[in-house]
């Protein structure tokens, strides 16, 4: 069975977290699971509330990204990471019938987050320069988990 390579620019793009599907998660609305999980860096509602306000995921993951320095980063984001992106999600999907319907439908297939931007952690990147580098590809994880009804 083939797998499903990246979820950009496709008919599988209702798997990004750039894919404009409303995300309910701790007490507040986003716009895609991008804006929720950027919020989720930081524990001040204040800058959770900005990164929500962005009209863009692209915007949020700017804003939300550690370099940007626009959020107060929580002390224990690398080790909660992985659940709270799980968490929001199984949050998009599960609060969005039509787009788990879609997933559902990838039936067993494997779910890879393939992209050029050097992003080994959440996808496999597969560029000239990180062609000898192995992806993680936890996002094609957590989606195919989210698929099977596993969320931790």
């Amino acid at each position: 069975m083939e797998p499903i390579l990246g979820f950009s620019g496709t008919k599988y793009r209702f798997m990004s977290n750039f894919y404009y599907s409303d995300v309910f998660y701790d007490g507040l609305l986003f716009k895609t699971s991008e804006h929720a999980y950027q919020a989720a860096k930081t524990l001040i509602l204040e800058e959770r509330k900005y990164i929500q306000s962005l009209s863009s995921p692209g915007d949020a993951k700017e804003e939300g990204s550690e370099r940007a320095k626009k959020i107060t980063l929580r002390r224990d984001w690398n080790k909660v990471k992985i659940k709270i992106m799980t968490e929001i999600v199984a949050a998009k999907f599960n609060q969005n019938p039509k787009i788990m319907k879609q997933l559902l439908e990838t039936g067993q297939r494997q779910l890879v987050e393939t992209n050029t931007w050097h992003d080994n952690f959440w996808g496999d990147c597969v560029c000239i320069e990180c062609r000898n580098k192995i992806g993680h590809n936890h996002l094609g994880i957590i989606l195919m988990n989210v698929r099977g009804g596993i969320y931790i």
